[in-house]
Parts: structure tokens; C-alpha cells; sequence
């Protein structure tokens, strides 16, 4: 039973999730600490004054439980950005790099698509034959084909 379970946890795929998990873990605490240190401060500076930061009070003056800070929700949207695009350019493409060369094609691109011409669907693989929502037969060749 143990030798099933090390053979599992040392399986290749394991161990990339488990490396790439821990990276993004870094890597969204340090992201965190940009937003919270660089970019909060310049949009909370955009509102001026003595104000909490970039938004609205909606109750009594300097309650921080009824403002509706703008600056935060732009901060997390930033941070959100910021962090996909690591995850993409120093997770993602690597990967697909290293498994292409190792003949594995992972993240691939969707192939063509056509549109049913019974319900206009159009998810369908250039090579259906027949539609997955309405069950209409697909001519063989014909149907509006785009990428």
C-alpha cells in the first residue's frame, strides 16, 4: 500500500502541479505586496485630501465599514492581472515548451470550428458530423467554418 501511494506522489505530473503551486504561492504574495505598497498608494493619492482612499463614503464621515473603496476593487483587478500574466509567461509557456519537446502537446490552440445550420451553434469541431446540442446531421463538407 505504501509503494502504491510513493509510486503516486512521485508520478511526474505530481510533482510539476505541486512545483508550480508553490511557486504561484510565491509569487501571489509578492504581487500582493506590489499592489498593496505600490499601487494602492498612487490611487488612493489620485482621490487627494484626507480622504480613505479612491471612492465614496456612503455613511458617516471616516467610517471605514461604509466606504466604497474604488481603489481596492482597481488594486485587486490589477493584482489579478498581474498575477495571470506570471502564471502564463513563467508557468504555462515553459511547460508547454518543455512537454512539446518531449512530444506531449499540452494548452493547445482550438482547432477550426463550424456552425450547425439546424440550431446556428457555433462550437462545433470542423470534423462533427453531427451537432452535440440539437443532434442534426452535418453535411460533410459545407457549414460556415471560422477560427
Amino acid at each position: 500500500m505504501l509503494k502504491g501511494f510513493k509510486n503516486f506522489v512521485m508520478r511526474g505530473d505530481i510533482v510539476v502541479v505541486a512545483v508550480g503551486l508553490i511557486i504561484a504561492l510565491a509569487l501571489s504574495t509578492l504581487i500582493k505586496a506590489f499592489t498593496d505598497f505600490v499601487i494602492n498608494p498612487i490611487i488612493a493619492s489620485l482621490q487627494g485630501g484626507h480622504s480613505l482612499g479612491l471612492g465614496w463614503q456612503l455613511g458617516r464621515a471616516g467610517n471605514k465599514a461604509t466606504y466604497l473603496d474604488l481603489g481596492a476593487f482597481i488594486s485587486a483587478a490589477i493584482y489579478f492581472l498581474i498575477f495571470m500574466a506570471v502564471v502564463y509567461f513563467f508557468i504555462v509557456l515553459p511547460y508547454r515548451h518543455v512537454q512539446a519537446r518531449r512530444g506531449v502537446v499540452v494548452f493547445d490552440e482550438p482547432g477550426p470550428l463550424r456552425t450547425c445550420p439546424a440550431c446556428l451553434s457555433e462550437d462545433l469541431p470542423a470534423a462533427a458530423t453531427r451537432c452535440l446540442h440539437c443532434c442534426a446531421d452535418l453535411p460533410a463538407t459545407g457549414g460556415r467554418a471560422h477560427a
